[in-house]
């Protein structure tokens, strides 16, 4: 693999205020840029972060094949820039060009591209605990042409830049009973661009009855807890961490997985299973509902304050009360600085750029 790389000539980093960093509008100086043409990916490039061009009949803008990542960069205690779990990101994005029909991108190559990319530009990796240098790899069909067909060409591309919280204060939810997120055979559990288009006008319905998102219910039933926003989610009832399972409409999240392994490996009882909004509201009114947080990579944990679900609204225990998900977002983000040692070899240092073959 060789990547060719322009070098921006004049970087925007001195100007970045790393102690007010709203999520995802701040931008790193470089971006990587790959073309998938007649069967196989090459036209390897880092340049410098600006605007792409693109056709109007472009087939990503038309029918759908967008699919995207997200990941994290942070700096250890002693500077050394890593990544967390960057082998499952590239997985899951296979699997997501996959479901789309579009090409898999080489894990290697993939591999080899965010390292060239954040080594190039480390000085943007915030150094406070808790916020990270965001990773964006996403690609779209580029074949001109109007036409319902998978495309023949691809753009792959990766950008990065520095962020905060994805949700700085516990969030309030209410369940869905018009709209579904995902169906059974659709692509759910696809990073596809068209799962969160779709959200967004319930989201803005939830919004405006003043509930920060919505907790998504099954398909068929409205019955079956599947996810919130943009997050995996969990519950503790009595002493056990409670998950929907991932059944082809939920999102295989990669903190989601990071947890469960936490759990088990400090003899954490939890449950992967099926999960009814009514059983949710009976362990509320029981008083057996202790935690809820959604998980993801940009909000890593996010407490959950209060579930509404039609005529019951249940605010859950305050949060200096809870113990599993401090701890929880406290063992990932010590993982991810040294802090916590690293038992599962998760955490993979940015290789010098010297001595990656660019």
């Amino acid at each position: 693999m060789k990547i060719s790389i322009t070098k921006s000539s004049n970087s925007r980093l001195p100007n970045v205020d790393f102690d007010n960093l709203p999520f995802g509008r701040t931008f790193s100086d470089h971006m990587f840029v790959a073309d998938y043409k007649d069967g196989k990916w090459g036209n390897y490039k880092i340049v410098p972060f600006g605007k792409m061009e693109m056709h109007p009949a472009m087939m990503g803008l038309h029918y759908g094949q967008l699919i995207f990542e997200g990941m994290k960069a942070t700096q250890k205690e002693d500077g050394t820039p890593v990544f967390f779990r960057p082998q499952m990101h590239a997985e899951r994005l296979n699997k997501s060009a996959e479901r789309m029909m579009m090409p898999p991108f080489p894990i290697d190559d993939f591999s080899n591209a965010i390292h060239t990319l954040v080594a190039l530009d480390k000085g943007w990796i915030p150094k406070n605990e808790g916020s990270a240098l965001y990773i964006r790899p996403f690609m779209f069909a580029t074949d001109e042409f109007i036409g319902v067909r998978p495309s023949s060409t691809y753009k792959f591309v990766v950008f990065t830049g520095p962020v905060g919280p994805y949700y700085p204060k516990p969030i309030s939810l209410i369940t869905e009973q018009k709209f579904i997120r995902a169906a059974h055979g659709g692509f759910g559990e696809a990073k596809a661009a068209g799962n969160y288009g779709g959200s967004l006008l319930p989201t803005d319905i939830a919004n405006k009855k003043g509930f920060d998102q919505i907790l998504w219910l099954d398909a068929k039933e409205f019955k079956y807890v599947q996810e919130v926003g943009t997050m995996n989610l969990m519950f503790i009832i009595d002493d056990v961490l409670v998950t929907p399972s991932t059944t082809g409409t939920i999102l295989k999240g990669i903190t989601r997985d990071s947890i469960l392994k936490i759990c088990e490996n400090k003899g954490i009882k939890f449950e992967e299973r099926l999960v009814e909004i009514d059983e949710i509201v009976e362990a509320h009114l029981d008083g057996r509902l202790k935690e809820c947080f959604g998980v993801g990579t940009a909000a890593v944990v996010s407490n959950v304050i209060k579930i509404k679900h039609g005529e019951v609204e249940m605010d859950l225990p305050p949060i200096e009360k809870r113990t599993i998900a401090a701890m929880l977002k406290s063992e990932i983000n010590g993982i991810r600085s040294g802090r916590i040692k690293d038992k599962f070899g998760w955490v993979v240092p940015v290789k010098n750029i010297e001595t990656i073959s660019v």
